[in-house]
Parts: C-alpha cells; sequence; structure tokens
C-alpha cells in the first residue's frame, strides 16, 4: 500500500514538474518571440522615419515655390492644385528622396534632394554639395545672356569641350522654360540651375530623344517627376530581408531565372542594353560611364524595352577624369568610383590614373551572362557564350581596342536579333 501510494506521488511530482518546465520554456519563447518581433518593428520604423522625409522635402521645396524663388511645371500642381502627390517611399538614403507618386492619371517616380546632393565612393564628389535649400544661383539681376554662358561653362566642365556643346546649351534652356512661354524667369532658372547639378537630370537631357532613359514628366526646383518604369528590377524577385536569409544563393539564382521572362524577351532587353551602351559611347554629347551595371539599377517596360533606373551612377567621362586625375592612391582599391568604375593607382605619382580598366561593353555583358544564357536555345548558346566571354575580357579604350569593342558589340547584337527577328517579341 505505501509503495503504490509513494510511486503514484512519485508521478504527481514527476507530472507537475513536467508541465512546469513546459510552461517555462512556452514563457520563454513567448517573450523571445515578442522581443524580436519588438526590435524588427522598432528598426523597420526607425529605418522608415530617417529614410523617408518627402513631407519635408514638398514643405521646403513649396515654400520657395510661393516666396517666388523657384517655379517649374510641377510646382501648381504639387503646391496649389495637389494634383501630383507623394505615395509609396523608396528612398535609400535619407539625402536623396525617392517616391512613387500620381500625377492627374499619370505614374511617376519622384526625387527630391534633401540637406545635400548624395555622393559616392570618392573623396572628391562629382556632384558637389550645396547647402539645401539655396537656389541662389544665378543671382538676381542676372541676363538671361550670362545664365547661357552660366550654363555653357558648366556643361563644358562636365562633357569637356564638345563641338557641339551649344546644341546642349539649348536643349537645357528649352526644359528650364517650364511654361513655353519663350522666357526664362529668374526662378526658373533656379531650378534648372539646381537640376544642372544632378548627372540623372543631364542624362535625361542628353538622351531625351532615345527609349533607354525614363522621360522627365516635370520639375519643381531640384524636385522632379521621373516616367515609372513597370518592371523592376532587370532580373530577380524581391522578396522580405528575414526571408532572403534563410535562402541559399543557389536556390535564390534559380527563384531570380524562374521569375525572368521568355528568353526570347530577354534577347530584346539584352540588344536594348547594348544600344545604351552604344548612346553612351562617344555620343552627341561626349562619352559617359556606366559606373553601376547591376540588374538594380535597370528595368523595362511592357514591350520588354530596357529603361535606366537610377541614372546618378551614369557620368561624364570628362567630369570622371578630371577627379581621378587628382585623387591620391596607395593601390588600385583607392581608384574606384560607385561600384564598377576603377581605375590603377601610378605608384610614381601616387596619384589614379584617369582611364577606366573596364569598359562599359565588358562590365553589361557581365551583368547579362547568366541572364541571356539561362534558357538560350540550343543552336547559339555555345556561341553567345564563347561571344560573352570575350566581351567581359574587353580592356581599355585605345583606338584598336575601341575597334574591337564595335565588332563585339555589332556581333552580339546581331547574334540576338537573327534569333527573334522573326518572332513576335521582337
Amino acid at each position: 500500500m505505501f509503495t503504490v501510494r509513494t510511486q503514484h506521488l512519485y508521478q504527481l511530482f514527476g507530472f507537475k514538474a513536467r508541465f512546469s518546465y513546459l510552461h517555462m520554456k512556452y514563457l520563454f519563447f513567448s517573450w523571445l518571440a515578442v522581443f524580436v518581433g519588438s526590435w524588427v518593428v522598432y528598426v523597420e520604423y526607425s529605418s522608415y522615419t530617417e529614410l523617408c522625409r518627402g513631407h519635408e522635402c514638398k514643405t521646403s521645396i513649396c515654400d520657395k515655390f510661393q516666396k517666388g524663388v523657384i517655379d517649374g511645371s510641377a510646382c501648381n500642381s504639387l503646391c496649389e492644385k495637389e494634383t501630383l502627390y507623394l505615395g509609396k517611399c523608396f528612398s535609400a538614403k535619407p539625402s536623396n528622396q525617392v517616391y512613387s507618386g500620381i500625377w492627374g492619371d499619370i505614374e511617376g517616380i519622384i526625387k527630391c534632394q534633401m540637406e545635400e546632393v548624395p555622393h559616392y565612393d570618392l573623396g572628391v564628389e562629382l556632384e558637389p554639395r550645396k547647402d539645401f535649400p539655396s537656389f541662389n544661383r544665378p543671382t538676381k539681376g542676372t541676363s538671361v545672356e550670362k545664365f547661357k554662358e552660366m550654363v555653357f561653362s558648366h556643361l563644358k566642365a562636365k562633357v569637356g569641350d564638345q563641338a557641339n556643346i551649344q546644341d546642349l546649351v539649348t536643349l537645357v534652356l528649352g526644359v528650364a522654360d517650364s511654361n513655353k512661354d519663350g522666357q526664362i524667369s529668374l526662378s526658373e532658372a533656379h531650378s534648372a540651375w539646381a537640376l544642372l547639378q544632378l548627372n540623372e537630370f543631364l542624362l535625361s537631357v542628353v538622351l531625351q530623344d532615345r527609349e533607354h532613359t525614363p522621360r522627365l514628366l516635370g520639375f519643381c526646383g531640384d524636385l522632379y517627376v521621373m516616367e515609372k518604369v513597370p518592371y523592376v528590377p532587370l532580373y530577380g524577385i524581391s522578396l522580405p530581408w528575414l526571408v532572403e536569409l534563410w535562402i541559399p544563393t543557389s536556390l535564390r539564382r534559380r527563384m531570380d531565372q524562374w521569375a525572368a521572362p521568355s528568353w526570347p524577351r530577354k534577347a530584346k532587353i539584352a540588344i536594348g542594353l547594348f544600344e545604351l551602351v552604344e548612346d553612351l559611347f562617344h555620343g552627341t554629347f561626349g562619352t559617359f560611364l556606366m559606373c553601376d551595371v547591376s540588374a538594380a539599377e535597370f528595368g523595362y517596360t511592357e514591350r520588354h524595352d530596357i529603361k535606366v533606373l537610377d541614372a546618378k551612377r551614369i557620368v561624364p567621362e570628362a567630369s570622371f577624369q578630371e577627379v581621378m586625375r587628382e585623387r591620391r592612391c596607395d593601390e588600385d582599391s583607392d581608384c574606384v568610383y560607385g561600384r564598377d568604375c576603377l581605375t590603377s593607382c601610378d605608384l610614381t605619382k601616387h596619384r589614379c590614373t584617369t582611364e577606366v580598366t573596364q569598359p562599359n561593353l565588358a562590365k553589361v555583358c557581365g551583368t547579362l551572362k547568366d541572364y541571356v544564357l539561362y534558357g538560350a536555345p540550343s543552336d547559339i548558346k555555345e556561341e553567345l557564350e564563347k561571344q560573352l566571354y570575350a566581351c567581359i575580357a574587353l580592356k581599355g579604350t585605345t583606338e584598336q581596342m575601341e575597334l574591337e569593342h564595335a565588332l563585339t558589340l555589332n556581333n552580339l547584337k546581331t547574334l540576338l536579333w537573327k534569333k527573334i527577328s522573326h518572332t513576335k517579341d521582337s
């Protein structure tokens, strides 16, 4: 009897101990989940409030507009009619506000500079800092002719001494005349001068007749509205960062390929990117360098035409060389701009050289290699791979190499175009 009762008590206390242990374990993990969840919410909220300052940007811009300091084609809609409004925040830096926007029935992307123009991995910026918002140039009393001279000198410093630089001045002044009355007011000139400091605005003017850059829809001060690109990025799918942590690289790469368009459409997108390289290399207003050719910098339209998403990292070669010429260095890694523009270090002078080690075409081929080889037709896959690797190996910009670049570019476009020209995707 005693043994049975003792055994029963042992079982009872053992059950209570197990129950208490499970209860404590449950409480611990519940507390941990609440703590981690709260931390994630706090980090996300803090990050959002730091990065997304669109209300501040709009308030500052509209204050300047209402005081007559700035003017532009988007000012009335933004500040008075309120038919242009900011939507979802896409800002990656507090100093460069990026939002989706609706302007009447048009979707666009709104970009606004806060405090300073963002700069990249250089000791000296290609886009010089400015006090925000100053809009103090040109000064009151400046004539239109004097303003034209200011624009001419600025563009000459940016793109080099081009024979047709006056044509570029005319294009810029045409954009500056926002109400198309044939006159440029001081407030319009303030806006135009602020925008001219931005590489993206300059490129949108240079390539406005081409299809590879989104159209500039309007501006107010240095806030500007660009055409929205429907499909972004060039390839790959966006996942929450918590999910990204648990996905193996090989699986992630496969998922990106599964989400990509059909191969003929990828080929058309690739041809568009090669055409962009042609436009930027010895173009109408000089050569521009592509200093970030990652997939995230490009998108495409319903018709699978390539579009540049962020042109801030496409810089005039003349400006790049001027900065690099004065850049001190101890090794080649000191001579880098953005992600992809690298020169070598002259150790005898401890100065960076001015010629990029890899041309635009080679960088684009590196970005496109896996994209266009995956799913490529078997009858051209081997030749396509051979040409892509030859393209990636291109170096330098000497006269002989320029001829090789042109030949490589033409061969790749021809190979892809012949394969898709008879399809509906062409």
